[in-house]
């Protein structure tokens, strides 16, 4: 019989299953009366059998479970000797129910009442291991053991996962057997001592995660110094490592992972050494994220920051709308706009998505296959939109190199549009596309942590967001240095000096939009793949990032004063008395600084209607951005 729940978004969620194959449920009845002489051709059955069976037994828990019993039940007839032929069925029978493709079938048998099927299979295994006769190894897909002979010290690399060093001791001439699992991380729970045993959760520690290959150790002797290198299995964490064993005593039999006896040692090159005064079987625990209260924080600034950043793209949409036709009366004005139309265009799209995907995400940790696909989608878009920002801004970039550097040329509006267009969205796609290319047929195109995002351990599919973005915020760092540099050269010059201010201001202009909003937000963003555990780098990333489409509004908009005087024109305000507004000196700051401004702008026009008959092509591109 299976048991099933309807969960909220109408995906049924199973919770139990009792239905044994039936070639199993015999053997399992089987195994109950089993004698050792008997074992060497029960094991070999059992192994045909689930060869013949295996795509059925990865879905159905209960005949994993019936299998798992069945080892334990050959476990506990107290065998003297298991010849490498019974181990070899033994582990063939264990791959696969190790195997990537049983995931679901474990997380339900880890939350089931019992929630000890896993630490079952774990003694059996090195049960068995300790009765072991030879020297030998084997090699299954998920699997490898050596037995092989110590003498006084010890040193092996178990296929590249796990590095075991037993400095020298006075003990020689005994065997030593380790088993390697490497996908044993699927099967047994992360959880330790915290974990409450009353809960009907199978959760220990939600931000934590196996991190390594399970390694079992086997020595007749006391050993008191053990090295183990691990290689981790998902590069991309970073936080907290524990070096573990598991303990089968704990919480009331029921087992968990322990550290006594453990220590960290160092993380180097994705290598996580530990050190432990005894041997058993040992892996490491890493948080899968930063600490939940700091999460929690996190999504609460991301969410109401993503809805002030909707709020304001729309807004910036509506009003550029509106003042359109009043700014745009030449092809610098009109580019500008553009420009600024599609970055919050881009920006605003990007955002819907990411809502879009945050609620994707949230179906992968219960059904992973039925959700890759809609979040893969979901995730091309958010590339594709979020390059197509920087792009943009590019494009705003090299217009003000060519409207300050280039001052004499001149190119068709529709050229430049042409230009921007195929910048602004031709490049992105072009991208978006390639990654997906290179990165799906690896299965490594979305982040494996759960989340409607690219990819970085181990396809870095992160970085062809990461390094587009970075690059671009270079070179428009590199046009503001010539744009500064041409300007001062020319200040020197017999250029007229009030039309370099006004270029001045529009370097401002542009300097504030790129370096806050692009150049170190996204440095921020790289800041958290590479010191993932610091939080103050978390939280300043998902400020930034979520209030993007606030800074475009404020400064890619009502900054511009063109813009603001439309607006006060069509929306009169009534001012307090002069005397009330200069009452702080806030107020008198502020006056002042806008005096300025407004001294600056009435010089550069009265400047530019001076030179009109000289020089109209340099004035207009001046005066206008």
């Amino acid at each position: 019989m299976k048991t099933a729940v309807c969960q909220t978004d109408g995906e049924w969620k199973l919770l139990e299953d009792t239905c044994i194959i039936t070639e199993f449920k015999n053997l399992l009845l089987s195994s109950e009366d089993l004698i050792v002489d008997d074992v060497a051709n029960f094991v070999a059955n059992l192994s045909d059998t689930v060869g013949e069976f295996k795509e059925q037994i990865v879905n159905s828990t209960a005949t994993i479970s019936a299998i798992v019993e069945i080892l334990d039940n050959i476990a506990a007839l107290n065998i003297q000797e298991v010849s490498r032929d019974s181990m070899q069925d033994i582990l063939d029978t264990v791959d696969v129910i190790v195997g990537d493709d049983s995931r679901e079938s474990w997380v339900v048998l880890n939350a089931n009442e019992t929630r000890n099927v896993s630490s079952k299979l774990l003694s059996s295994m090195e049960i068995l291991s300790d009765v072991l006769i030879g020297t030998f190894s084997i090699a299954t897909e998920r699997i490898f053991l050596d037995r092989t002979t110590f003498n006084n010290s010890f040193k092996a690399d178990l296929n590249n996962s796990v590095v075991l060093d037993i400095p020298n001791t006075d003990i020689s001439n005994i065997p030593i057997t380790t088993i390697t699992f490497f996908t044993l991380n699927i099967v047994m729970p992360a959880r330790n001592t915290s974990f409450n045993i009353n809960t009907n959760s199978n959760d220990t520690l939600p931000d934590n995660a196996i991190n390594a290959a399970v390694v079992l150790v086997k020595l007749n002797a006391t050993i008191q110094n053990v090295t183990l290198s691990y290689s981790k299995l998902n590069q991309s964490l970073s936080l907290h490592p524990q070096c573990v064993f598991w303990n089968f005593t704990l919480l009331n039999n029921l087992g968990a992972w322990d550290d006594e006896g453990c220590e960290f040692i160092s993380e180097i090159n994705n290598t996580v050494t530990c050190r432990c005064n005894h041997l058993t079987s040992f892996s490491i625990l890493m948080a899968t994220d930063i600490p939940r209260a700091v999460r929690e924080a996190l999504e609460i600034i991301t969410y109401v920051g993503v809805g002030i950043s909707l709020a304001s793209l729309v807004i910036c949409l509506i009003i550029e709308g509106y003042v359109w036709k009043a700014i745009t009366r030449n092809s610098t004005a009109f580019m500008r706009h553009v420009s600024i139309i599609n970055t919050a265009l881009s920006l605003l799209i990007a955002d819907i998505c990411f809502i879009i995907g945050a609620s994707i995400s949230k179906n992968l940790e219960e059904d992973y296959e039925a959700s890759v696909d809609p979040c893969s989608t979901i995730t091309f878009f958010m590339h594709f939109f979020y390059l197509a920002v920087f792009f943009w801004m590019l494009v705003s970039g090299l217009l003000l190199f060519y409207r300050t550097v280039m001052v004499f040329s001149h190119m068709s509006k529709s050229t430049m549009l042409a230009i921007g267009f195929i910048l602004g969205y031709g490049a992105p796609l072009i991208i978006a596309v390639i990654t997906v290319a290179v990165t799906a047929p690896q299965d490594g195109y979305i982040s494996k942590n759960n989340v409607c995002w690219l990819n970085w351990s181990p396809t870095k599919a992160l970085l062809a967001m990461v390094i587009p973005a970075l690059t671009i915020v270079f070179i428009n760092i590199i046009i503001v240095i010539v744009v500064l540099f041409k300007m001062l050269r020319r200040g020197v010059g017999n250029v007229a000096q009030n039309d370099e201010k006004q270029t001045l201001v529009v370097i401002l202009r542009c300097v504030v939009i790129l370096t806050p909003l692009f150049g170190l937000t996204w440095s921020l963003g790289v800041g958290t793949i590479v010191t993932s555990n610091n939080n103050g780098i978390h939280i300043t990333f998902a400020l930034f990032n979520s209030l993007q489409g606030f800074f475009i509004l404020v400064f890619g908009t009502l900054f511009d004063s063109k813009i603001r005087s439309i607006l006060s024109r069509k929306f009169p305000t009534t001012s307090t008395t002069s005397n009330t507004t200069r009452s702080t000196s806030g107020g008198i700051s502020s006056l002042s600084g806008l005096n300025w401004i407004r001294r600056l702008r009435r010089n550069i026009y009265r400047v530019s209607e001076a030179t009109n008959s000289r020089s109209t092509g340099a004035s207009e591109s001046f005066t206008n951005i």
